[in-house]
């Protein structure tokens, strides 16, 4: 029987850390219906890359990605909302940023986000 770990640290070996900015983002979604909708239509989209995976679907790209949630609404056949498109994420990187009722982006430079971002 061979050990199963040896598979698992394989990709480790070749590991480089790099002190520099990718200005890359991303969502992972849950599998379902709403995340194999968004997926399919963001499939289309120039810059995006979707990798579904057995219980996950991931969207990646770089600079940022803009989600509109009529653009979903219409893919899915039912009404998308900033709220349901969030728990349809599991998990996020980058600088998420709803601009009104109907577009989320996901920013990879943060200087960029800063423009939308308000601190009181």
């Amino acid at each position: 029987m061979s050990d199963h770990t040896s598979n698992i640290f394989k990709s480790l070996k070749n590991l480089e850390f790099k002190d520099t900015v990718s200005y890359e983002c991303g969502v992972t979604l849950n599998d379902s219906v709403e995340a194999r909708a968004i997926a399919e239509l963001m499939s289309t989209k120039p810059g995006i890359t979707v990798t579904y995976m057995p219980a996950m679907i991931r969207i990646d790209g770089e600079g940022k990605i803009v989600f509109k949630m009529d653009e979903i609404a219409a893919e899915l056949g039912r009404e998308m909302t900033n709220h349901l498109f969030e728990i349809s994420t599991s998990t996020h990187y980058g600088r998420m940023v709803t601009i009104d009722e109907n577009t989320m982006i996901l920013f990879g430079d943060m200087n960029e986000a800063m423009s939308y971002v308000a601190y009181a």
